[in-house]
């Protein structure tokens, strides 16, 4: 059975350090054969949610509807200002056209949780926030999640980490996610 992981994150610059991080993870939950489906930098760039306008841009359509038949999902956030960044925040924030469905929100699915910023104490601070968020929406946080002291963990332009340590609990993360699916897929009935 393949499981589907969706990861939302980066800032809004293109292959910025927190959206390589974000790459490094999906490859983790690919390791264990998840499909992976990735939105971040420009993707991110969307209308503020307003859940009184039902018109969608096209991403936010596209994005929603991959979340709602999603299995997992990876989320990382730069950090601004010792929490999450507006975009990310924003993305999260259309995960409320989810609301009514049988399986609302983040329902039952396991969300990896990462963020990045030039200094520990607000790498610490936006992995608290993105967590209560994730457990707002009734998602299941990770054992594992990751801050990253962007002043000192560097990603090449290949997606190389500077810190072996940070590239193997990125990828754990991948793997915690898809594992979490291939357990909770449902079984075909034997008899």
């Amino acid at each position: 059975m393949t499981v589907t992981v969706v990861g939302i994150g980066g800032s809004i610059r293109s292959d910025s350090q927190s959206e390589r991080a974000l790459r490094v993870a999906l490859e983790g939950a690919r390791e264990l054969g998840a499909e992976t489906i990735q939105y971040s930098g420009p993707d991110l760039v969307l209308p503020f949610y307003d859940p009184s306008v039902p018109d969608r841009t096209d991403i936010a359509t596209r994005m929603v509807a991959d979340l709602r038949r999603c299995d997992g999902v990876i989320v990382v956030s730069p950090g601004y200002h010792g929490t999450v960044s507006g975009l990310v925040k924003n993305a999260l924030d259309y995960i409320e056209d989810l609301r009514d469905d049988e399986r609302p929100y983040l329902d039952g699915r396991a969300v990896g949780t990462i963020t990045a910023a030039h200094g520990w104490q607000a790498a610490v601070n936006t992995l608290a926030a993105v967590r209560s968020i994730v457990h707002a929406l009734r998602g299941w946080p990770t054992p594992l999640g990751s801050a990253i002291n962007s002043a000192q963990v560097k990603f090449d332009g290949d997606g190389s980490c500077s810190d072996v340590d940070v590239d193997r609990n990125l990828r754990v993360i991948g793997r915690q996610v898809a594992e979490f699916a291939l357990r909770q897929a449902p079984r075909p009935d034997v008899n």
